[in-house]
């Protein structure tokens, strides 16, 4: 089964210093129909405008991931972790038994645009933790690149969840394909640009769902693209 979740059916949050869509419910947006894709249960695409941001606040027993799209996020949390995410890089924060963490527009004169990605976690009350990867270049001719795994393989971030987030950076006719197993499940959000996979064309924002389906994902860039994959247990 494949669905589609375009970009302009998401909810929308406006707040003068916040704009952000949200894939899935959260916060004053609730859609029962739209209440999480399996263990991913929140895609929310952020921009905040010149030095606003987040003030502290409180979480627990979440895989909470930052995806940076332009500019620059400042993050803080109660465990120790803490630093600036610049474009292109991937933080990761633990939840764990509970955690205190804000995040603010780094820069006091430019917006940034970020991600905001929410994984249930296989186990409850562990201890919080924190890591950030760096920016990833394209693979030459298209490809995907490995964020976030389970056991931090190839340089991604550990994430506490059988789950695995790749990126594909494309250029215009570059393709990334992933063979899928009818046994897991599969989100492909569009960050940027526009795709085509299989009939169906996508542009910013736009996503597709897959359960029980087998063969290759095949996904054309036709412009410049940022796909990210999420591949979740079944």
């Amino acid at each position: 089964m494949i669905i589609e979740r375009r970009s302009q059916d998401r909810g929308h949050v406006q707040a003068g210093w916040l704009d952000s869509r949200h894939t899935f419910s959260f916060g004053h947006y609730y859609d029962p129909a739209w209440m999480g894709f399996g263990v991913l249960r929140v895609i929310n695409e952020d921009r905040v405008a010149p030095g606003a941001g987040f003030p502290t606040h409180g979480h627990a027993n979440m895989e909470i991931l930052s995806y940076v799209l332009d500019g620059a996020l400042a993050h803080k949390d109660s465990s120790g972790g803490g630093g600036v995410i610049q474009t292109g890089e991937l933080q990761w924060m633990g939840a764990g038994h509970g955690v205190e963490h804000s995040e603010f527009n780094a820069s006091q004169t430019e917006p940034v645009h970020f991600l905001q990605i929410w994984l249930q976690p296989d186990r409850v009350n562990a201890a919080p933790g924190y890591a950030q990867r760096a920016a990833a270049g394209p693979v030459p001719g298209g490809g995907w690149t490995l964020l976030a795994s389970p056991d931090g393989a190839d340089g991604s971030v550990a994430v506490r969840q059988d789950a695995r987030v790749l990126e594909a950076r494309l250029g215009d006719g570059d393709v990334a394909d992933h063979v899928l197993d009818p046994a897991r499940r599969y989100w492909l959000h569009l960050a940027h640009g526009r795709a085509r996979v299989g009939e169906r064309d996508l542009e910013a924002g736009d996503a597709l769902g897959f359960s029980d389906e087998a063969g290759t994902l095949h996904v054309r860039a036709d412009d410049e693209a940022l796909a990210l994959l999420f591949d979740l247990p079944g």
